[in-house]
């Protein structure tokens, strides 16, 4: 049984015409009904129905179809696959914060699978990270928040958001990954942190601590406009430059509170915070930034979208470049 034979067999089964299975093909129509006719034989079995006027599936050609896409699709996988590992041998990547063990399983799945590509990370404030997409600096970067719904899976499409700057790099697509949740934080002896989650309208008297809107528009809309639709305006306290400086405030023990990400709060471990989920689930959706004009990273994408799947590998030595607001987007 040869690729060729099924590739034939599955666009007369679409078809059923040989003579547009054959021009789909750009094949001869004798060569298409050779092909078909040898697949038959191998298999013991007749697949179509021909008469003149018509070209039907048998039972055992319905049967077998199933199994020839898959094989047709698990073709096209491992072309994918070799693309992306004829790549050049560095990925530079733009990350963002509150990505947890996430983005280690990430890392470790894409080593496992391209272990000769070496990773260079950039952390950036959310318009320097699409501006060095956009020229070429990056590669890819993980994006938080709203984005156009050009170029989105046909079950995933999110609204466009000209905080973030999209508008300046038009040449850019944004593939769907996951959603982010965010959890509240309040002092560890407050009442509410006895309770397994909260109602945000219980915060209204609490001064929330949030970064500047200019760092993370996103996160602010969304934590804002919860709290409108909870009832009430949030009374909000001194910014702070970095999501350590906030909680270090919080944990002293003070009435106050801010968001953060679940796997942020995965990996704090103190005893001053009280990590506990919103009753109002609180999200925001993280994209995959990529130029239009590059060919598409599958291999990045399947493993930030299914790390799990993919067997773990060591560690993955990668080149951070900090930055200093670790609350942006």
């Amino acid at each position: 049984m040869e690729l060729r034979q099924l590739h034939c067999f599955v666009a007369v089964a679409e078809e059923l015409h040989f003579g547009r299975a054959a021009e789909r093909l750009l094949l001869g129509q004798p060569a298409v009904s050779q092909q078909v006719r040898r697949l038959e034989r191998e298999l013991r079995v007749e697949l179509f129905d021909r008469s003149p006027r018509h070209v039907r599936l048998t039972p055992a050609g319905e049967r077998f179809l199933p199994a020839a896409r898959n094989v047709l699709a698990a073709e096209d996988a491992a072309r994918a696959l070799a693309a992306d590992l004829a790549a050049p041998t560095v990925l530079r990547l733009g990350t963002v914060t509150g990505l947890g063990e996430r983005l280690d399983d990430i890392l470790d799945a894409y080593r496992r699978q391209a272990p000769t590509v070496r990773v260079e990370l950039d952390s950036l404030p959310v318009r320097e990270r699409l501006t060095r997409l956009a020229d070429g600096r990056l590669d890819a970067a993980f994006v938080r928040g709203t984005v156009p719904n050009q170029d989105q899976t046909q079950d995933q499409t999110q609204d466009r958001n000209p905080d973030q700057a999209q508008d300046q790099a038009p040449d850019l697509r944004y593939l769907p990954l996951w959603q982010d949740e965010l959890v509240i934080a309040l002092p560890a002896g407050h009442p509410l942190a006895d309770r397994p989650e909260v109602d945000l309208a219980d915060l209204a008297t609490l001064p929330l601590l949030l970064t500047e809107r200019r760092n993370h528009p996103t996160l602010v809309d969304l934590v804002t406009a919860a709290c409108v639709e909870a009832g009430f305006r949030p009374l909000l306290g001194p910014p702070h430059s970095t999501l350590q400086n906030t909680l270090a405030s919080i944990g002293t023990g003070a009435p106050m509170w801010t968001v953060v990400y679940a796997a942020n709060a995965r990996m704090t471990n103190t005893r001053r915070i009280a990590f506990r989920p919103s009753r109002t689930p609180l999200t925001l959706p993280m994209s995959l930034a990529v130029r239009r004009s590059a060919p598409l990273p599958r291999l990045l994408l399947a493993t930030c979208r299914n790390p799990a799947t993919l067997a773990p590998a060591p560690s993955l030595t990668t080149t951070p470049t900090p930055t200093s607001n670790d609350q942006d987007s």
